[in-house]
């Protein structure tokens, strides 16, 4: 036995390191720095009392959860600075997303429009549309409750409803009475007049609009102009149709 040996004792204990505490100094000042950063952009979220007792009762908790974590022995401080910043560079892109989310949203319909371009793109009180390669504009309604996809067609009177799309709106097709008659491209034709209760397309919306459902079978649904003609404007232009309320 040395002679170190000898003159240690169970009492002894090693030297404490001073990097633990300085880690978790630098936490807690992060945190506190969090804290007031997200007070400077949201100062209405501290305007209530209940609202400040919520956030000191939530700082009380992380308090003692890091102060768990120091009293665990086995927590080194490369670890815990480690950890701080994974969680750090999860709060930076939540806090990113968030501060972003307006254009985030527009981005998304920009790119939802270009693969569902019957959709369209809502800005304000507008709708654009894009042309489908066939040069037609393809817009999807939805009128009374259910959603209707149309051709729109700027020499139709009438919004004109396929017997398949009346029947889904709840039109009894045996009860009406096709009186209403049509030159079209295909020769003349008859229709049911009927009348749709709300028509809306993004934020254009129409009450009680003049239709009527065609007697004979059709690929899709018209958007004349009992429709177009009500809007305070719509434009073709560059391959766009807007609609404006």
């Amino acid at each position: 036995m040395t002679k170190r040996e000898q003159n240690s004792g169970p009492w002894d204990k090693p030297p404490r390191r001073p990097g633990g505490v300085v880690v978790w100094l630098v936490i807690a000042g992060l945190v506190g720095a969090l804290v007031v950063f997200l007070m400077s952009l949201h100062p209405e979220a501290m305007d209530a009392e209940d609202k400040r007792i919520a956030l000191v009762r939530r700082l009380g908790m992380l308090a003692i959860i890091c102060a768990s974590l120091v009293m665990h022995r086995r927590l080194k401080p490369g670890s815990a600075l480690k950890n701080l910043a994974v969680w750090a560079a999860i709060a930076a892109v939540l806090l990113l997303g968030y501060n972003l989310r307006g254009e985030a949203s527009a981005l998304w319909r920009r790119a939802a429009a270009d693969l569902m371009p019957h959709r369209g793109v809502a800005e304000g009180g507008a709708v654009t549309f894009r042309a489908r390669m066939n040069g037609h504009f393809v817009v999807e309604a939805e009128v009374d409750g259910a959603l209707v996809r149309f051709l729109v067609d700027t020499g139709a009177s009438d919004v004109v409803l396929s017997p398949g799309d009346a029947e889904r709106l709840g039109f009894d097709l045996k009860a009406l009475s096709y009186s209403r008659a049509y030159q079209t491209a295909n020769g003349p034709g008859f229709g049911a007049p009927v009348r749709l209760g709300r028509v809306a397309i993004g934020p254009v919306v129409l009450l009680d609009v003049r239709a009527s459902v065609n007697g004979a079978p059709m690929q899709n649904s018209l958007l004349g102009m009992s429709f177009l003609g009500r809007l305070s404007g719509y434009e073709v232009s560059g391959g766009k149709l807007t609609l404006r309320r």
